[in-house]
């Protein structure tokens, strides 16, 4: 009985009213920026990703549920043409120029009084894209989906990529682990680790797998997906965010979290991950809370795929997953003004 009881509780604080479902709120201003950079990671082509997402109509398709958009663009990055590794680490000037560059313009659109969008480019932006977020609005829970942790320090970094390693930079617990680096004098930690939580983990290095458990991080791998279903992994998730403080949302979505059969034009996939169904899921559930503030998507790749009908398939499933993040509804939606036509 009592166990019934807990299970209830978690759906009246998750589930939205029956009133906001039938009469549901102003769609939210959209904040949108494109970030068309790769050198995160070592594989061309993710810098298109923003060219393709926008090209598949996403402006218009937020428009047409409702949502304002204001869309600033993407950002010019600095080209470091002698960027040096410093010991393992690739790219960093490069890296950290980047992140900074789109901290600044998230930390600009939230004072605006946007819900921020990024577009990628490659994981590593996540770095600038939450500092920003955060600079704006103060602590933040931020829900990463993705195949891979990207917690590895520049120590326990094998591949020294730093798409694999933002949250270290991120998290206050790392700091000490953290060696300078050129160009990142500007970051600060901004986020605890009690504030996070990872959907879909499938691919975790050493180095990832102990802090995790070293720092207690909430994650559902997806080994608890499998076991538990989306339903009850946004339950708990949306439990243990807010069991005490609501505090803004990020939502940081690389689209290898899906598994490679819907998703595969992207640089690291990973068999065995979500499927379409429970990725729009998650953006659903999350726009619910009504507390989403920003969202990353990244990690399209056009270069990586096949076909050019698995180009389409990953940039569909990326449009779909961010119309998740604002409202759109799988059984269809209307404006709340709608009025039935007169014979």
């Amino acid at each position: 009985m009592m166990r019934n009881a807990r299970t209830l509780q978690r759906l009246v604080r998750f589930v939205p009213s029956a009133r906001a479902h039938h009469c549901p709120p102003r769609a939210p201003s959209v904040g949108l920026v494109g970030a068309p950079f790769s050198k995160g990671q070592p594989r061309p082509g993710v810098d298109q990703g923003p060219s393709r997402i926008r090209e598949a109509g996403l402006v218009d398709l937020l428009r047409a549920q409702g949502c304002a958009v204001k869309d600033f663009g993407d950002l010019d990055f600095e080209v470091f043409p002698d960027d040096a590794p410093v010991g393992r680490v690739k790219n960093p000037r490069a890296v950290g120029s980047a992140t900074h560059r789109l901290s600044q313009a998230v930390q600009a659109i939230k004072k605006e009084g946007h819900t921020a969008v990024m577009l990628g480019g490659d994981h590593s932006l996540a770095l600038g894209s939450i500092h920003g977020h955060s600079s704006a609005v103060g602590d933040l829970s931020v829900v990463w989906v993705d195949a891979h942790a990207d917690l590895n320090t520049p120590l326990t970094s094998g591949t020294g990529n730093l798409h694999g390693q933002p949250l270290s930079f991120l998290l206050h617990e790392l700091r000490a682990k953290v060696p300078p680096l050129p160009n990142f004098s500007w970051v600060t930690p901004c986020l605890r680790a009690k504030n996070l939580v990872y959907i879909g983990l499938r691919d975790v290095d050493p180095g990832e797998h102990f802090i995790l458990k070293e720092l207690g991080v909430k994650f559902f791998s997806m080994s608890e997906v499998d076991h538990l279903g989306i339903a009850r992994v946004m339950e708990e998730t949306s439990d243990y965010l807010h069991s005490k403080t609501q505090r803004p949302i990020h939502l940081s979505f690389d689209v290898d979290a899906l598994d490679p059969s819907v998703t595969p034009a992207t640089g690291t996939p990973v068999t065995g991950g979500l499927t379409y169904r429970e990725g729009t899921y998650i953006t659903e559930s999350l726009h619910q809370t009504d507390l989403l503030s920003a969202v990353d998507l990244v990690e399209v790749n056009p270069w990586r795929a096949d076909s050019e009908g698995g180009v389409r398939s990953t940039v569909s499933a990326a449009v779909d997953l961010i119309l998740g993040c604002f409202g759109r509804r799988r059984e269809g939606n209307h404006a709340n003004e709608y009025q039935l036509p007169e014979p």
